[in-house]
């Protein structure tokens, strides 16, 4: 299995466990569901509760969301009320992965020059349907990621975007 972390903050961003797809060599799409997770009753051992306590019952707690979200500590930003606004985080954040890869990856800097401008007008375009995340420690010189739901084969799919060079690939 292989987690992707943004390279910047560290924070685990997703896993390959999920369907995905690489969008003009610098967008991964990342196919989330979902779902909702019961925790189970909670025993605290030499505990006995009266027969009273017992037919209270207590309701289990459900955890509801995105899978992608839940299962890497997604944290849902409202940075951005606006396109300029998220357009000037973009130019910033686009700057600190070009230094990162003209030291680690010179052969992806035009990749990343000639694809991501054409990927991002695409995205902007659909901007006020998108939700926005940041890794767990909300660090918003991080990535944000975006997300929007895509009617697919007539269900509502959240799919999120990634930027692919603004990864680390980690081995589990």
């Amino acid at each position: 299995m292989k987690i992707y972390k943004d390279i910047i903050t560290g924070d685990e961003m997703f896993a390959d466990t999920y369907k995905m797809k690489l969008v003009d060599e610098v967008i991964y799409e990342v196919y989330g569901k979902l779902v909702s997770r019961s925790q189970g009753d909670i025993s605290i051992e030499g505990f006995n509760p009266s027969a009273e306590e017992q037919d209270e019952g207590t309701d289990a707690c459900v955890e509801t969301g995105v899978d992608v979200v839940l299962n890497h500590r997604l944290q849902e930003s409202f940075a951005f009320g606006d396109k300029k606004s998220y357009t000037l985080y973009l130019k910033d954040y686009m700057k600190k992965v070009l230094e990162k890869l003209q030291e680690k990856s010179p052969d992806q800097v035009d990749v990343f020059k000639t694809n991501m401008n054409k990927a991002m007008k695409d995205i902007l375009g659909r901007f006020k349907e998108l939700q926005f995340f940041t890794g767990e420690s909300m660090d918003v010189d991080g990535m944000v990621a975006m997300c929007e739901y895509r009617d697919i084969n007539g269900e509502s799919v959240p799919v999120f975007m990634f930027f692919k060079h603004g990864l680390e690939e980690e081995k589990c």
